[in-house]
């Protein structure tokens, strides 16, 4: 049930990041040669091809056997149609056997786009062995590779950890006889930088300066982006001078990205300084004529909530309405979330109503999480009011919901509700993930937290008396001892004189 919800805000962000660093006159078409594939030859013998490749009868060995077995002509486009036909079902490692034995069959019938497309679907199945295999292969028969396909090799190898890789590749694409030139530049730059090496990608825009003229705002982006994977508040600040002494103005996807870089680093450095840092930078993005949107301050309230700062959260909900910008549906949310953890329930519902009111929809997931949040915190009283406002909203989706609050109220005694619950679920023709035996008393153990009773300065100061009364008759017992030992060794020694 737990949905996390900052997951979904740095997925969305990231999107809307790798949607606008491309430029209308510069755009990564990482596009299939297949995707307008030649018409399909007689289904029987693409049928058995297929089936063969996808089968999980037998090994590689039995594989290919059974490949020597195919009796039909086979032709580049047969082993194109295969390969497009079986990807997703067969094993990344038959579907190179079945290319090698391809390759061998029909020698020079392959033409560089077969090549070109298998390295494709390995790249984007991220198979280092399989990229390997091929990239050889590509080398050492003197086969041309496109543009395109280095791009998804580059981005899987960097995904994989293989960057060094990536940089001998580019370093000798003349071997793969695939040009140095503004697109291949910009390709390797963006791999790197979407996995924080912005260094190395700075050492790339070092080397091709001249190859990067038309396509510098795209570069920027990522080295920015790059830097802000690092929560590298120093560079990223000087990327964004570097914009501006070429003459180009940060937009606001350079200006959300080193917000989030700035509030990722204050967020572990320094706590107190992420509302005033992060208003300075809005002060900035406005002096520029670029105004902050709900996905800036979101990115502000994101961190606040970590932090788990709900004055400073309100107050920056406030500012937005006050600015002009209008909270969505993830703004309220995150104050709303913040309000719950920290057990301010009025104010919370307060902010949910406010939302409401303001006619936004939200995604049923704003549901799912503040639900979960109340049953975490053992308000199940409050999750179900919030239950009642999302069946009124007409959301749907309402089966996940009904699992973790049937058995929530079960597990504390509520058996009543919960039957309540399950049956409005079975009406409405929801079908529930938890068992029926949850509604069953003798089989539900019942569990009712109990709060850790208060102990008062009187209690306390009891507790801690019996040890310091026995210590103090302790030494008293001693002292008598003592001077009744004393006191009979002088009537000894006085006997005797």
């Amino acid at each position: 049930m737990k949905f996390n919800m900052h997951v979904l805000l740095k997925s969305a962000w990231k999107r809307s990041w790798l949607h606008n660093t491309s430029t209308q006159s510069f755009q990564l078409l990482l596009v299939s040669y297949y995707s307008t594939l030649p018409p399909i030859p007689s289904p029987p013998q693409l049928q058995e091809l297929c089936s063969i490749v996808v089968s999980t009868v037998g090994g590689l060995d039995e594989l290919e056997l059974s490949l020597n077995k195919f009796k039909d002509c086979l032709t580049s486009s047969l082993v194109a149609q295969a390969i497009y036909s079986s990807k997703h079902e067969a094993h990344t490692r038959r579907l190179l056997r079945f290319f090698l034995w391809s390759s061998k069959n029909l020698s020079h019938n392959l033409e560089d786009k077969d090549y070109n497309y298998a390295l494709q679907v390995f790249a984007e199945k991220q198979d280092y062995t399989a990229i390997d295999i091929l990239m050889g292969d590509l080398k050492k028969e003197g086969r041309v590779m496109d543009a395109q396909t280095f791009g998804l090799v580059a981005e899987s190898l960097v995904k994989l950890g293989k960057e060094d890789e990536v940089l001998g590749i580019f370093k000798n694409l003349d071997q793969y006889k695939c040009p140095i030139d503004e697109f291949t530049v910009t390709v390797i730059i963006n791999a790197l930088c979407s996995k924080g090496h912005a260094k190395r990608a700075e050492g790339v825009v070092w080397h091709h300066k001249d190859k990067i003229t038309g396509t510098r705002t795209c570069i920027y982006r990522s080295l920015l982006y790059g830097w802000s994977m690092q929560r590298n508040v120093k560079e990223a600040r000087r990327i964004i001078k570097e914009m501006k002494s070429y003459g180009l103005i940060p937009d606001l996807v350079c200006y959300n990205t080193f917000l989030r870089c700035l509030c990722e680093r204050n967020l572990r450095h320094n706590p107190s300084g992420l509302v005033p840092e992060a208003l300075n930078v809005m002060m900035e993005m406005r002096s520029y004529k670029i105004f902050p949107t709900s996905i800036s301050y979101n990115i502000l309230l994101s961190c606040l909530g970590k932090t788990r700062r709900v004055k400073e959260s309100c107050q920056t909900l406030e500012t937005m309405k006050n600015s002009g910008c209008d909270p969505d549906w993830v703004s309220y949310y995150l104050v709303a979330k913040v309000l719950f953890l920290s057990g301010r329930f009025g104010k919370g519902k307060e902010i949910v109503d406010q939302m409401i009111g303001k006619g936004l929809v939200p995604n049923h997931k704003f549901y799912y999480s503040l639900i979960g949040i109340l049953c975490g915190v053992e308000r199940v009283n409050h999750a179900l009011e919030l239950f009642e406002k999302m069946k009124g909203s007409s959301l749907g989706g309402y089966g996940p919901v009904y699992d973790v609050l049937i058995p929530k109220l079960c597990r504390r005694g509520d058996f009543g509700k919960g039957r309540e619950l399950w049956d409005e679920a079975i009406r409405v023709g929801i079908t529930l993930q938890c068992s029926r035996d949850v509604l069953d008393p003798s089989i539900t153990e019942v569990y009712k937290p109990i709060r850790p009773e208060k102990i008062t300065l009187v209690d306390s100061s009891i507790a801690k008396t019996p040890p310091k009364v026995t210590k103090f008759v302790g030494k008293m017992k001693m002292r008598k001892k003592y001077a009744a030992t004393k006191k009979k060794k002088m009537y000894k020694k006085s006997g005797a004189t």
